[in-house]
């Protein structure tokens, strides 16, 4: 029997050389990307945010947020973070590696981690942060029918930002530049049947 979608994507998570962002004027923060096998086939777990939270307001995103005094660790933050607004349970997450470190629009410095849960999963949004949690399959992120391009002058120079359409949503900024980096390395994942 073959290795399973998220065996062989902590492969490519460990042999690849992560960027760290180190300046000291961001906001430490860190999310988990979350992969899960549901109906036979692999999606991702987003929310989308209340009007109620201090950033982002109603914008799609991971579960994170930013580093508590608390927290041992970046880790510790993304996890904390993750059962706060989704209810998921530290122990239930298997953590696969590592994405590049990004910096919000909001000047948040984030740390992005890649995990798994089993499936199906009891997910307890926070009402006062959640408005809503998504589902999304990895087939429709893949789908460039849902790839969207953003063209705009930042500091005199033309940057190009992709964002992807989920059914009624559009996720764009930070969590867009993320899945733009996952999708990229799962590309490199050895194709599997089942999983």
């Amino acid at each position: 029997m073959g290795l399973s979608t998220p065996a062989l994507l902590q492969q490519v998570l460990a042999q690849r050389v992560k960027k760290n962002v180190t300046d000291s004027d961001l906001t430490p923060a860190a999310v988990l990307l979350l992969l899960y096998c549901k109906e036979g086939s692999y999606h991702v777990l987003l929310n989308k945010r209340s009007e109620l939270v201090e950033h982002h307001k109603g914008e799609i995103s991971f579960p994170g947020g930013a580093r508590d005094p608390v927290d041992r660790d970046f880790l510790d933050t993304a996890l904390r973070e993750t059962e706060e607004e989704m209810g998921v349970k530290r122990g239930d997450v298997t953590i696969l590696g590592e994405l590049d470190d990004i910096v919000t629009r909001s000047n948040f410095g984030v740390r992005v981690y890649v995990g798994t849960i089993p499936y199906p999963y009891p997910f307890k949004p926070s009402q006062d942060e959640i408005a809503e949690v998504l589902e999304v399959p990895l087939s429709v992120l893949q789908d460039p029918a849902n790839l969207r391009q953003d063209a705009r002058w930042v500091d005199n120079r033309l940057t190009i930002s992709y964002a992807y359409a989920c059914g009624e949503h559009l996720v764009f900024g930070a969590t867009a530049t993320i899945l733009e980096q996952f999708l990229d390395l799962l590309g490199q994942v050895p194709q599997q049947r089942g999983g």
